[in-house]
């Protein structure tokens, strides 16, 4: 801890704990104007029986947190990244003994009244690993070991988090290699995920054997425009039949394969109707239960997405007013304090109201990029953009569920949704950038 406490105030970004202020009290109101049924507002605040109470003691446990960390030596987290990492890779081994069944995931573990879902958590000690690992003496990102290493410390909490029915969480984890191409991930390996996400889609759109002939096509139009190439260079022929028979591959066996044997039906329905098309199950391997289950979750989904759209349309330009929505107010919308509270805010407040809390998450995005950019340390800069990442793939999915442009997948719009390891985290992560940025001048390691 430092000897004295002024020193708090010294070089802290006051602009980024305004708006983290602004949006976390935002979201108790959203969670105020989704829960409230008529009880005595101040009783409903003080109680710790209500969602929003509840809400608010965790903000008061967070502005605790905030304070504790902006008191502490940034080498502190230098010091300690890979302690935590290890915690947490125990932490979510410790889920699959210890955990609760809570609305089919099994990624929580329960304790005297308090639930922790490490999966959460550990986002923050994967993104102080990942940048101490960056700021190593000896680092040259370029080599492929270092790649090769630095992926693994993201994946293996991903693939944890997968086995605990978390499959939102778990792709999370997956805009840390955002933090990698900015240190020197070549743009190959990024294009070759979109490409390979981009065949996944078709495949889902394409009728199979007609995907295979496109394919087939575009590797002969390739081979025809390199043939002067090819004559002198035998390895481009042999490299332009490779990606095609990988492709072809994909798209006939490893997406068949992966939506079969490792989605659950009921998340593979979800992705069919993001894209705009029925999942076709076999109903012969599957039984009566889970055909049930399938049937559950396609109206639950279905439902969700609809409802969620029907709130935000009906708020209008300038919204319906707090306490005044018909859809939010009266349960129409499932989980609207928690992955669907985007949906309070569209009908509450309408179309410039979602408008500013858009604003107001971009502003905090390019905040974060800017003192990343400004930082003498890679440490600092690594852990920022590891914030801005995640900060960014839980609004975009967030916000896409509710729109429908994205499958429901679960996961919180920061600051905003209902629970406590939520914005605990997020608070951890924000605060500990900015204490960072504020020893800038040092040079952490």
């Amino acid at each position: 801890m430092r000897n004295h406490s002024a020193e708090i105030t010294k070089g802290i970004d006051w602009t980024l704990v305004v708006v983290y202020a602004i949006l976390v009290t935002t979201g108790i109101m959203s969670i105020f104007a989704a829960t409230y049924r008529d009880e005595s507002i101040l009783n409903g605040f003080l109680s710790f029986k209500t969602d929003y109470s509840k809400q608010l003691y965790y903000f008061a446990i967070c502005a605790v947190l905030a304070i504790f960390i902006l008191l502490t030596d940034s080498k502190f987290f230098t010091a300690t990244a890979n302690i935590f990492y290890f915690l947490g890779i125990v932490l979510l081994i410790l889920v699959f003994p210890f955990h609760t069944d809570v609305k089919g995931t099994k990624s929580i573990i329960r304790f005297s009244g308090f639930q922790l879902q490490p999966a959460e958590l550990c986002k923050v000690f994967v993104n102080l690993a990942l940048a101490k690992y960056l700021s190593s003496l000896d680092m040259n990102f370029k080599k492929t070991r270092p790649q090769l290493l630095a992926s693994a410390v993201i994946l293996v909490p991903a693939i944890l988090t997968i086995l605990q029915s978390e499959t939102g969480l778990a792709l999370v984890y997956f805009s840390f290699f955002l933090v990698l191409y900015r240190e020197g991930l070549p743009a190959y390996i990024l294009v070759i995920g979109f490409a390979v996400a981009l065949l996944v889609v078709l495949t889902l759109l394409v009728d199979q054997n007609i995907l295979a002939i496109i394919l087939t096509f575009i590797a002969l139009f390739f081979l025809y425009v390199s043939r002067k190439e090819l004559k002198r260079n035998r390895a481009l022929f042999l490299l332009i039949v490779a990606v095609w028979a990988l492709c072809v591959g994909i798209q006939r066996f490893a997406v068949p394969y992966f939506f079969s044997n490792v989605l659950k039906p009921y998340q593979v329905q979800r992705i069919y109707a993001t894209v705009g098309k029925d999942y076709q199950v076999d109903e012969s391997t599957l039984s009566e239960a889970d055909l049930k289950k399938i049937e559950e979750k396609k109206k639950a989904g279905n439902y969700n997405v609809k409802q969620s759209k029907i709130a935000i349309g009906s708020g209008g330009f300038f919204g319906k007013g707090l306490l005044k929505g018909t859809q939010t107010r009266y349960d129409f919308v499932p989980e609207q304090r928690t992955d669907f509270i985007f949906c309070t805010i569209g009908e509450g407040f309408g179309f410039m109201g979602s408008i500013i809390l858009l604003g107001l998450y971009l502003f905090m995005l390019f905040r974060i990029i800017n003192i990343a950019e400004r930082q003498r340390s890679t440490f600092s800069r690594v852990y920022a953009y590891g914030v801005a990442s995640v900060f960014f793939f839980h609004v975009f999915i967030n916000i896409g569920m509710t729109l429908g442009i994205v499958p429901v997948i679960g996961i919180p719009l920061p600051f905003m949704s209902y629970g406590g390891t939520a914005l605990i985290t997020f608070t951890v992560l924000l605060f500990i950038l900015i204490r960072l940025d504020a020893d800038r001048q040092m040079i952490l390691r």
